[in-house]
């Protein structure tokens, strides 16, 4: 099926829709001894069957030619929603949703991926961008800060682990090398400074202020 929406007062888009509205408010509304919502929820009720439907068509009345259509029987259960979030995979290879992490293989770290959880259902699936399921959990409660992991994640996120380990020689530490006399001299020879002199700070002042 599916759903369109018609504009208010456009009777050639929704005219069948505008027809039953008024053929109701007039055989029906205006006259329904009626106190509440409850109440004209049940009245009309009995009166589609009592009057609506005994209405005479081409073939027999309405309940008949209703009986003679053959559609399926409505499920047990409301067509369940899907709910799908676009989620990071963390360097800890989790993903977080409502509230909890639930993992994931450690190959995935630093991609996007889609979790989908159906209303009603108890698992919650986690699907690639390639539209294939990574992995499936449990759906804990929301907010509960629960953290799923299976045990095949936990397995590969151990072995990746480990594989990071190595036996080379670290990187070298950065020594503390201050310049020596020599630098010095050589630098205060290129800004046109003798050796040793210290510049005074007022003197750097005294000319800002004049540039001013």
């Amino acid at each position: 099926m599916q759903v369109w929406v018609c504009p208010a007062r456009r009777p050639q888009r929704k005219g069948v829709v505008e027809a039953a509205i008024k053929y109701i408010t007039r055989s029906w509304w205006r006259s329904a001894p009626v106190a509440g919502l409850g109440q004209a929820q049940a009245d009309l009720d009995r009166w589609a069957i009592a009057v609506a439907d005994r209405r005479k068509r081409k073939d027999g009345t309405i309940s008949e030619l209703a009986a003679e259509e053959n559609l399926l029987a409505l499920p047990d259960a409301a067509f369940p929603a899907l709910l799908q979030v676009e989620r990071m995979v963390s360097r800890t290879a989790l993903v977080s949703f409502e509230g909890n992490r639930y993992s994931m293989p450690p190959g995935f770290v630093g991609h996007s991926v889609s979790v989908r959880a159906r209303l009603g259902e108890l698992h919650l699936e986690i699907i690639s961008p390639a539209n294939r399921r990574i992995a499936r959990h449990r759906r804990a409660p929301a907010g509960a800060g629960q953290i799923l992991q299976s045990s095949e994640h936990a397995r590969l996120l151990q072995a990746a682990v480990l594989d990071a380990f190595t036996t080379a020689k670290p990187c070298a530490r950065k020594q503390n090398r201050p310049p020596g006399d020599g630098a010095l001299a050589a630098a205060a020879r290129l800004r046109g400074q003798p050796a040793g002199v210290v510049v005074d700070l007022d003197e750097y002042a005294r000319i800002a202020k004049v540039a001013r």
